[in-house]
C-alpha cells in the first residue's frame, strides 16, 4: 500500500472486507443460545467454528509469514478478527493460539511448529497464567535433567491445546506435547475461556529457546490485541443495548427516549469510541514496531474499564431480561470481567506506562 493510500489507524479497504466475511462465519456458527449452551456442556470450545475459521479462512495463519505456509498479514488484520471474536464471545484459542504462542513461537524460530500452526492441524498455548502482564515475572517448572517437573495454573484454553509452551527454570521455552502432561480445569468466571492447572511429572520437552525475549513478546501481543477483542465486546454492548431501547416502552414511551438514559448511552459512545482509537492504535504499533510498549500499555490502562462498563451499562438497561440466563449479556459481563485482568490489570499498565514515559509517583 503507497504513502498516499494509508488509512493510518482507519480501517483499509481489506481489513473491512476481512471483517466482513468473519462476521458472516460467526452469524452462521456462532450464535448466543448455541454458546450459552456450549457453557453448560462438558466441552465449551467450539472445534467445528475453530476449523471454519482457521482451517477454511486461515486465519491461524494471518501472523505467520507465507514461506511457512501462513497469510504473511500483520497484527492490524488480527486485530479486526479479534473484534468480531468478541462480538460473538466467540469459544475458541484465537487469542491464545493464533496470537499469543504464534509470538512466542516467532521469537524462538520454531518453524516446524508455525507450519502446524498455519495449517490449523495444531493448536498451541503459553503455559503462563493468563493474568500475567508483559515484563512481570512467570512461574516456571523445574528441569531436572531434561525432565519437566511442577505445576502452573491459570493457563487459559489448555484443554483444547495439541501443544504446550512450557517456561522452564533453566531459562528454556520447551515444547510439550498436550498428551503427556496432566490438564485439570480450574473454575473460570468466563466460562468461554476455560482455565486449568497444568501438571508434569517428568515429561521430556523439545527446547525451542529462551524464555525471556519469547514471553515477552508473546505477551505484549497478547495484551494489545486483547484491547481490540474488549472493543467489540463493548461494541456488541452499546448496539445492542441502543437497540433494545429503541423498542422496550414504557409509560406508554420508547424507553430509549428518557433523557437520563440518553446520557448514559452517550458517555458508553465516547468511551468506545476512546477504546475504538487505543485498540487501533495498539495493533497498529505492534504492526510497525514504533512506540509499541506505550501503545499497549495505554490501550489495557484503559480497555478493560470501558468494556466491563458497557456490561454493565447492558444488563441494568436490559433490566429484567439482562438478569437473565437464557440472555447473552451475562457472557459478555463474565468476558469483560475476565479481560480486566488478563494480561494484566490497569494499575499494572498504568504502573508501566508511567515507568515508560518517566512519569514517576510522587
Amino acid at each position: 500500500m503507497s504513502a498516499q493510500s494509508e488509512p493510518g489507524l482507519l480501517y483499509s479497504e481489506e481489513e473491512e472486507a476481512l471483517r466482513a466475511a468473519v462476521r458472516d462465519l460467526l452469524t452462521d456458527h456462532c450464535d448466543p443460545a448455541g454458546v450459552i449452551a456450549r457453557t453448560e456442556s462438558a466441552a465449551p470450545h467450539d472445534v467445528s467454528l475453530w476449523k471454519a475459521l482457521c482451517g477454511q479462512m486461515g486465519l491461524a495463519g494471518l501472523l505467520i509469514p507465507e514461506e511457512l505456509g501462513g497469510q504473511g498479514a500483520g497484527h492490524r488484520e488480527v486485530a479486526v478478527v479479534l473484534e468480531e471474536l468478541g462480538r460473538a464471545v466467540a469459544p475458541v484459542p484465537y487469542l491464545t493460539s493464533a496470537v499469543v504462542a504464534t509470538e512466542a513461537l516467532l521469537g524462538c524460530g520454531a518453524d516446524d511448529l508455525l507450519r502446524d500452526l498455519a495449517s490449523a492441524t495444531t493448536i498451541a498455548v503459553l503455559a503462563v497464567g493468563l493474568h500475567t502482564a508483559p515484563g512481570r515475572d512467570i512461574d516456571r517448572v523445574r528441569c531436572e535433567k531434561g525432565a519437566l517437573r511442577g505445576e502452573l495454573t491459570g493457563i487459559a484454553d489448555a484443554a483444547v491445546a495439541d501443544v504446550l509452551l512450557v517456561p522452564a527454570d533453566d531459562g528454556g521455552l520447551y515444547a510439550v506435547r498436550a498428551a503427556e502432561v496432566t490438564v485439570t480445569p480450574q473454575v473460570s468466571l468466563d466460562l468461554t475461556r476455560p482455565l486449568a492447572r497444568v501438571t508434569l511429572d517428568g515429561v521430556t520437552g523439545r527446547r525451542l529457546g529462551d524464555t525471556e525475549a519469547a514471553v515477552r513478546r508473546a505477551l505484549r501481543a497478547g495484551a494489545g490485541l486483547l484491547a481490540s477483542e474488549q472493543l467489540g465486546l463493548a461494541d456488541w454492548l452499546l448496539t445492542e443495548t441502543v437497540r433494545y431501547l429503541k423498542e422496550r416502552r414504557q409509560f406508554n414511551r420508547q424507553v430509549g427516549g428518557f433523557q437520563a438514559l440518553k446520557h448514559r448511552l452517550a458517555r458508553l459512545w465516547l468511551e468506545v469510541a476512546g477504546l475504538r482509537a487505543a485498540a487501533r492504535n495498539a495493533a497498529d504499533a505492534l504492526a510497525t514496531g514504533e512506540d509499541t510498549d506505550v501503545a499497549v500499555a495505554v490501550a489495557q490502562a484503559y480497555a478493560g474499564q470501558v468494556a466491563v462498563h458497557a456490561a454493565e451499562e447492558a444488563l441494568q438497561l436490559h433490566a429484567g431480561i439482562g438478569m437473565t440466563w437464557e440472555h447473552p449479556v451475562h457472557l459478555y459481563l463474565k468476558r469483560a470481567k475476565a479481560d480486566s485482568i488478563a494480561y494484566g490489570t490497569a494499575g499494572t499498565h498504568r504502573e508501566a506506562l508511567a515507568a515508560l514515559v518517566d512519569l514517576q509517583a510522587p
